[in-house]
């Protein structure tokens, strides 16, 4: 078994993932971000107006938005809309139960128009599962936000508008085969519900924050962790997502990845913030900086944002 995580390099940045504010309409059980309804603190405008020049001057693909519930941010729309003359992907992580707060009844409509990518929780497709991790009410919610969503058109097309969900482990073990679980939820939403989506993305859970707290309340942290180190996969090296992300928190603050950003674990090299970015030129060839918790992406079939790996 291997005993330390190897290191592994930069490369050119095609993801710029922001993590745009804590405060979320949900506190489920796995968030490793700690998110809930009172947590407070969100970009500044200030930080937020960088964000195009960002992608502009280093030619970023994607701006992946993440929270919290991201929409819940008051700058949400007005970022998207500062990029519509931009050639970008913009994915929305969304939680499926903020269509339904008062205030938000028109985002699916606002997601649509500007053809945003929606990668959105569903742990199972099973009620008893979904509320176990995510509390009581939400498989309701999101069932109803799922046809939401395919009657705005999205999940229909391989080339429309992209509904993608997420899978996780209510329980402290390896995701089964995505393309195998896929065919699962597929079938089973469309016999249900008449729900249709694109893609489901199977993810490990990170055992940081709240999900450690959990694990390690019931003696399961280091069991977990063990697990992890001994399903570690060379081949999911090549293709970490961290190696061509960068990840900022909602002070403008960079790491290689939302989990390291959630922990605070930053390298010696490469630019510190978004105002580091804009005032040099940097090259991505930079080491990643990596601890045990990485091993959760190279388990078994590798893990990342938009699911597995090899």
């Amino acid at each position: 078994m291997i005993s330390s995580f190897p290191s592994i390099n930069k490369e050119k940045i095609e993801t710029l993932q922001i993590n745009i504010g804590y405060k979320c309409n949900q506190a489920c059980k796995h968030c490793h971000v700690n998110s809930s309804p009172l947590r407070t603190e969100k970009m500044s405008n200030e930080i937020i107006s960088l964000i195009p020049k960002v992608i502009e001057k280093y030619k970023i693909k994607t701006l992946d938005i993440t929270g919290g519930a991201p929409e819940m941010h008051p700058e949400f729309r007005n970022l998207i809309n500062s990029l519509s003359d931009k050639n970008i992907e913009i994915i929305d992580r969304c939680n499926l139960t903020i269509f339904f707060e008062e205030g938000y009844e028109d985002l699916p409509q606002f997601l649509a128009k500007n053809r945003v990518k929606i990668i959105a929780s569903l742990p199972c497709y099973e009620k008893d599962n979904v509320e176990l991790q995510r509390g009581y009410g939400v498989f309701e919610k999101s069932i109803n936000a799922l046809k939401l969503l395919n009657n705005l058109g999205y999940g229909k097309r391989k080339d429309g508008l992209q509904l993608n969900l997420v899978y996780n482990p209510v329980n402290p073990i390896l995701p089964p085969s995505q393309e195998i679980l896929e065919a699962d939820y597929k079938r089973i939403l469309f016999e249900k519900y008449n729900i249709s989506f694109n893609n489901l993305y199977t993810i490990t859970n990170m055992p940081i924050n709240r999900y450690a707290d959990s694990l390690k309340r019931e003696n399961k942290l280091d069991p977990y962790n063990k697990l992890l180190k001994e399903n570690f996969n060379q081949n999911n090296l090549e293709n970490l997502m961290c190696k061509k992300t960068i990840s900022v928190n909602w002070q403008g603050q960079i790491y290689d990845c939302d989990f390291n950003q959630q922990i605070n674990l930053n390298g010696n090299n490469g630019p510190k913030t978004l105002f580091d970015l804009m005032n040099k030129s940097f090259k991505f060839d930079y080491e990643v900086a990596v601890k045990d918790h990485c091993f959760a992406c190279t388990a078994g079939a590798g893990s990342s944002c938009g699911g597995t790996l090899s």
